[in-house]
This record gives C-alpha cells, structure tokens and sequence, in this order.
C-alpha cells in the first residue's frame, strides 16, 4: 500500500522528500489493496499497479513517502478496515513493517521476519530478475534505517511477536516454521 501511494505521488510529479507536499496530497489517490491470498491484487485509482510498484524509482522512493505521518496514519486506517472486515470473516494474514507494532498489535499471532542483508539482497535481486546484488543491498540497508528512525510507527519487533531468522532457510522452510508456530497457538475467531 506504501508503495502504491509511492507510485502515484511519482505519478503525479509530487516530490517524495518534500513531507509536506506529500501529506497535502496524499488523500487524493484511491488505494486498494485485495485480500484473496490465491490472486492479490493492488490498484490505484483502478489501475493495476502490482508490478509498477517494484521499479527502481518507487524504491528508491517508497522509505521517504512512507515516513510521513499523514500518509501512515491513512494507510493504517485501510489496513485496520481491512483486517477488521476479513476478522468477520475467514480470517486473514497480514504482513508489513509495522502490522503487529501500530495497526494490529491484539494480532494473535505476531511474526518478526529477518534475514542478513545479502540474503535480503539476493533474493529481491532475484525477484527482480537479477538486478545487482550490491545496488540491492545497500538499498535495503538505506531503507532499514530509514525505518528504524522514523518518527511515525518506527520499525520495531512487536510485543509479543515471534522472531524467525529466515536468513539459512528457503522459503518452503521458512513457511513450515510459521505454520507450525501458528497451529501450536490456540487461535480464537
């Protein structure tokens, strides 16, 4: 969601790094994020944007953008309508930087996903079709600290969340440590 309002700010020649011109606007695109785990979808004033939302220029981007406070708190309020719509339903798995710490902390289930910063790298240079691994890094780590430093809801591992160290484990293993985790916790609707 921070990186469909990213693209649309880009979008709309706003520039990422002014906060304010940012927070002015950012009420203006409508952002939505769907919640069928076997056909995500993310769109922008009705345009698919799943894959614009992965280029160079939203990520290098998307830290600035979603450290302001107006855009955090907008993208939070739709995060928090969507978990409570799906709570009444099936259920739903959310994921994000700050999902377990601000937007949902009473999640039942609270993961805190880590990698090392060259595993981190080579699987997103990977995602993106082999893009530099190093260029990948140090993006990564500039956006870690951006982050961590932010004002607004700063990435944190939430109270209460399990940390699962993903760096020697595929994504298949990573995926079994999670589920086993989750069947392990009496979950109640």
């Amino acid at each position: 969601m921070y990186r469909a309002m990213t693209w649309w700010m880009l979008r709309h020649g706003v520039d990422v790094h002014d906060g304010d011109a940012v927070a002015a606007r950012c009420d203006e695109p409508r952002i939505e994020s769907g919640t069928d785990p076997l056909g995500p979808t993310i769109t922008v004033d009705g345009e698919d944007v799943a894959d614009p939302i992965r280029g160079d220029d939203v990520n290098a981007a998307v830290s600035p953008v979603s450290a302001v406070p107006r855009v955090r708190s907008r993208m939070q309020v739709m995060q928090r309508e969507i978990i409570e719509a799906a709570i009444a339903g099936p259920g739903i798995v959310v994921e994000g930087r700050d999902i377990g710490s601000v937007v949902w902390p009473d999640a039942q289930v609270k993961v805190y996903l880590s990698a090392d910063a060259a595993a981190r790298a080579a699987r997103r240079a990977a995602e993106e079709g082999g893009a530099d691994v190093e260029a990948t890094r140090e993006s990564l780590l500039a956006r870690d600290r951006i982050d961590t430093s932010r004002t607004a809801s700063p990435l944190v591992m939430a109270e209460g969340a399990v940390h699962v160290d993903t760096t020697d484990l595929t994504l298949d293993e990573a995926i079994d440590a999670i589920v086993r985790m989750v069947e392990s916790v009496e979950v109640h609707p």
